[in-house]
């Protein structure tokens, strides 16, 4: 919780957003993905004292006047994309903070990526030219190129014999999947890709309820931290409302 808020609050005084909105996994809830493709994420294990301090930080952030997303049966990255969607559709723009490139496929000239490097020391803003010289390929195409390249940390296999240099040039020959598996002419490699293009989509039709306008409520956020004990922490994030 600790490290959680303390890296909110840098990011909230450096990047001054109109309101915050966070994403969450159901931890022990199988998802859509698990479904399509049963060794997902595979061999992922958490201490209990951490999922512990996870089950309570959506109420402690909802304290906060943050936007809070978490549905069974869906990832932190689909509530994201959700919202992005929501903020967008209303004419915002947004930063999305992750480490996870599967979040790249959001890039847009409104919708940025902020990726920390070194902890939270410093901060990589990914935009769409990023995106194209990190994967070869443009943000509506990320799905598309991990369909065929694979992801190892998602347990994603991809097509045997396609490697990221080779998916990224079947894409910019090709310009979709669909394009792609038609020109290999294989039936079963084909239900296999578009199984993982799935697994590598961030689904935005979750619903969300977009943070309102202004300053987090730091005052009532330090209050819920002090019911849980955090003391210290409670009385540096009070500091910021003054």
């Amino acid at each position: 919780m600790v490290g959680f808020f303390g890296m909110l609050a840098n990011l909230w005084q450096a990047e001054r957003p109109r309101g915050v909105f966070i994403g969450w996994d159901t931890l022990g809830a199988p998802t859509y993905r698990n479904e399509l493709l049963p060794g997902y994420q595979g061999g992922r294990v958490f201490d209990d004292a951490i999922v512990q301090q996870l089950d309570l930080l959506p109420t402690l952030c909802a304290s906060f006047g943050f936007g809070v997303g978490k549905e069974r049966g869906r990832e932190a990255d689909d509530m994201m994309a959700a919202a992005v969607r929501a903020e967008t559709a209303a004419g915002g723009s947004c930063l999305v903070f992750t480490t996870d490139r599967d979040a790249y496929q959001l890039v847009t000239d409104r919708v940025a990526v902020l990726s920390p490097r070194r902890g939270v020391r410093e901060i990589e803003r990914v935009g769409p030219r990023e995106v194209v010289a990190y994967f070869g390929v443009l943000p509506e195409q990320v799905p598309d190129y991990k369909a065929l390249a694979g992801d190892s940390s998602d347990r994603i296999p991809g097509l045997r014999g396609v490697g990221p240099k080779a998916a990224a040039a079947l894409l910019l020959r090709h310009g979709t999947l669909e394009g792609v598996m038609g020109a290999r002419g294989n039936p079963t490699e084909t239900a296999l890709a578009m199984t993982y293009r799935e697994v590598a989509r961030m689904r935005d039709d979750a619903a969300v309820t977009l943070p309102r306008t202004g300053p987090p409520d730091w005052a009532g956020g330090a209050d819920a931290l002090r019911l849980v004990g955090a003391h210290n922490l409670a009385d540096r994030l009070a500091a910021l409302a003054r």
